[in-house]
């Protein structure tokens, strides 16, 4: 696929995904259209050399792979891992507010670590997970739902009334940051505005509606912008950049060895400590589960294990064109230039002189261009599902990503070029 209808392709990915669970369903679709089989983690499986499956957990996560030959002990698996969440506002219980008996505005709660001012005087929509009523109390239904229209606003308030916020406002995240939804009358009322809008979506009755996981997002769909269409101009890059990247690889790669993987695991912006997570047994359960269903003793799935590799993808920082002194003097990446590996002495990521190597090497084989970043040694950086997978999967594992700027904002900037170069990357590490 040619670079520009590529990243045209990711924004479309991204535009379909405005929360995890929707990210999630756009990527069942795509597998399923290129003849993957879905598994059920409470079943039996049954799986052959030269099937291609894919799990889901909490709705929100997914593991997709591909099974190349039976040697598996010897030929282990190769994991790309990323994740399916991005900083927003998640809306609290009984979230309608009035206010002055005339607007309707909803209560919510930060998810991640958002940079709050770009919400403001934004087109929101409404998306995530309902959850309804069933035969079986311990099952009930779940459906995902997006109210794929501009719902809500978070509006600023005037220069006139706050003459000094260009020298600097902490918005507060309870007072600053709940959005207006519309104005109270006799089809807009107060109590139950959300349970009707998911009530008219679904076609459900309100009664049916148990509990609900929503979420705002950014409206208007992201674009190619620049001169030549260099930049990609969207929200949620960070992370489904690379959860496109790395399915896509999954799907087109030939490889001949061992099992190829994606995880995209969920709730890496609060830390990873969820059943979903990356700070959870999940990967790990379900490699053992392929090596069962391939007949390999547990031994056998050890040396699975210790015959594997793990790329960590998430994205990574450009140096700013406006602040290039808050990058490191040495290590500097651009936009434009590749993929970046990403290091860190205190291990925030998981690279090391083992692991580094073998990227670049992939990179030269793949003719990729790469870049390294190293936080400045007084500025604390992120960290990634890397360290954390580590923690439960105990072998070479390297952390890399596209550089970007604006990482967190509700509009990130990358580039056509560097996405479409590690795609190019993982796509050779699965046929390696």
């Amino acid at each position: 696929m040619e670079k520009n209808k590529f990243a045209k392709n990711l924004i479309d990915f991204i535009y379909e995904s405005p929360t995890s669970f929707q990210a999630v369903e756009t990527s069942k679709n795509l597998l399923l259209q290129n003849g993957f089989k879905e598994l059920q983690l409470n079943e039996k499986w049954k799986i052959d050399v030269n099937g291609k499956y894919y799990i889901t957990k909490n709705s929100s996560a997914i593991v997709a792979f591909e099974v190349n030959s039976n040697n598996i002990d010897k030929e282990g698996f190769r994991i790309i891992g990323s994740h399916s969440d991005s900083p927003t506002f998640r809306i609290k219980p009984n979230a309608e507010m009035s206010v002055e008996d005339t607007y309707l505005k909803l209560n919510t709660e930060c998810y991640g670590g958002p940079i709050l001012n770009t919400w403001l005087d934004r087109p929101l929509g409404i998306a995530g997970r309902v959850v309804l009523k069933s035969d079986n109390i311990l099952k009930p239904i779940e459906k995902t739902i997006n109210i794929n229209k501009p719902v809500c606003i978070i509006p600023n308030i005037a220069i006139h009334m706050n003459r000094t916020i260009n020298e600097g406002y902490a918005l507060n995240k309870q007072k600053d940051m709940l959005p207006l939804v519309g104005l109270l009358n006799d089809s807009l009322e107060k109590d139950n505005f959300l349970l009707n809008q998911i009530s008219e979506k679904l076609n459900v009755e309100v009664e049916d509606i148990i509990d609900f996981d929503l979420f705002l997002y950014e409206f208007e769909k992201g674009s190619l912008i620049g001169p030549n269409e260099e930049f990609i101009s969207t929200g949620r890059l960070d992370n489904l950049a690379m959860a496109h990247a790395s399915l896509h690889a999954l799907i087109n790669a030939k490889g001949n060895k061992g099992v190829n993987l994606v995880s995209v695991f969920d709730n890496e912006e609060v830390g990873s400590s969820t059943k979903q997570g990356a700070d959870s047994n999940m990967l790990l359960n379900i490699l053992e589960k392929i090596c069962l269903s391939l007949g390999k003793s547990r031994e056998e799935f050890f040396n699975a294990m210790y015959s594997s590799f793990i790329i960590s993808a998430d994205l990574a920082h450009a140096v700013h064109p406006n602040m290039v002194d808050k990058h490191d003097p040495t290590s500097r990446p651009v936009m434009g230039k590749g993929p970046v590996i990403k290091i860190n002495a205190n291990q925030a990521y998981t690279s090391d002189a083992h692991s580094i190597s073998v990227y670049k090497s992939i990179c030269k084989e793949a003719n990729v261009k790469y870049q390294e970043f190293v936080n400045r040694s007084d500025e604390r950086g992120g960290s990634t599902i890397g360290p954390i997978s580590s923690t439960h999967i105990d072998i070479p594992s390297v952390d890399v990503g596209s550089p970007i700027l604006a990482m967190h904002s509700i509009r990130e900037l990358g580039s056509v070029e560097d996405h479409y170069s590690i795609y190019q990357t993982f796509n050779k590490f699965y046929e390696i």
